[in-house]
């Protein structure tokens, strides 16, 4: 039975609309949308360069993990150096307390 993939891509499409949305809201973090998979990819070069003692998106995602407990994966692990990808597979309500962590964080 098929029937409950409608509402599944919805509720995805609603999960990828938010985070893409908070993590242009960040300071120095600008995203764009994605066409598919459960994955924001965002560049946070400018970012990076506004934390003292982190060089690249690899300190970057250690400092966010220590700091403000946000699993990041830095994009230099996919050949994009300066980028974060940051999985948006969860519920709302945790995307909505990362999104506030970050916030918090990089504010």
């Amino acid at each position: 039975d098929q029937s409950h993939i409608e509402t599944m891509r919805h509720a995805f499409k609603k999960r990828h609309d938010y985070v893409v949305g908070a993590l242009n809201d960040l300071p120095g973090v600008r995203c764009l949308p994605g066409d598919g998979a459960f994955y924001a990819f965002a560049d946070c070069r400018e970012a990076i360069d506004k934390v003292s003692g982190v060089a690249d998106d690899v300190g970057f995602s250690e400092r966010l993990i220590e700091q403000c407990g946000v699993a990041l994966v830095p994009g230099s692990a996919f050949g994009a150096p300066g980028y974060i990808r940051l999985s948006f597979a969860a519920d709302m309500s945790q995307l909505k307390e990362a999104m506030k962590r970050l916030a918090g964080a990089l504010g």
